[in-house]
């Protein structure tokens, strides 16, 4: 079949569940490997067998960070991704610390990102914030986004997908509006479907982050969608 590679590049293949287990990881790396996924986003554990399986590809290797609360420690995260990064990671997606935000603590939030930023900017790996939309109002998704971007950061991200709800068209198009044209906005969370695709990207989105992948680029081959509407 001819699978829709520019589709398959926006998508981040994902396993974090707890229970997962060596050959599901290894299936993910195989799948990614065929269908071109964008990377493969795991728990930092698995960090040193998805270097190994997707050696010599294009595929990156993605982690998460302060996973899934964001209530650790500065020092943590940072030390986290700098463990990540030497095992071989090369893009970090990691949590805000959601209640110093909600609880106006703004500096705190920054230096938290900051922290993380400084450490994977200096190995050449990029930062995806998630700010967790579904614990938050629209003026903290804003305020969340405005201080991911003055920390440094390179994306920001909707969700974890272990909270209460996961993108939304809306929270996406106003990410969008907030950091402007430039810096990446990664739609998380109960994407599933081509058409979840398809609106994420509508709205703004420059990046999904979806364990239906295969699904989702499997569908482009039997709807005849092709690249040229990306």
């Amino acid at each position: 079949m001819n699978f829709d590679r520019t589709i398959a590049r926006l998508i981040d293949h994902t396993i974090l569940k707890a229970d997962a287990v060596r050959e599901e990881v290894k299936t993910v790396c195989g799948e990614a490997l065929r269908y071109e996924f964008a990377s493969v986003c795991v728990n930092a554990f698995w960090v040193p067998l998805v270097a190994a399986e997707l050696k010599g590809s294009n595929m990156k290797v993605c982690t998460v960070v302060g996973f899934p609360l964001g209530a650790t420690s500065r020092a943590a995260k940072a030390a986290e991704t700098r463990a990540a990064l030497s095992d071989g990671a090369e893009e970090i997606d990691m949590v805000i610390n959601i209640g110093a935000l909600k609880g106006g603590e703004t500096g705190i939030v920054e230096s938290d990102i900051r922290g993380v930023v400084d450490a994977a900017h200096s190995a050449g790996a990029l930062v995806k914030v998630i700010i967790e939309t579904a614990l938050l109002t629209d003026a903290q998704k804003v305020l969340a986004c405005q201080i991911a971007q003055k920390a440094g950061a390179d994306y920001v991200k909707t969700s974890t997908g272990f909270s209460k709800s996961g993108a939304t068209v809306e929270d996406i198009a106003l990410m969008r509006r907030t950091v402007g044209p430039t810096m990446g906005v990664k739609a998380s969370g109960g994407i599933r479907t081509l058409d979840d695709v398809r609106a994420m990207v509508a709205a703004g989105a420059t990046r999904i982050g979806a364990s239906a992948g295969v699904g989702i680029v499997e569908s482009t081959a039997t709807t005849g969608t092709s690249s040229a509407g990306y």
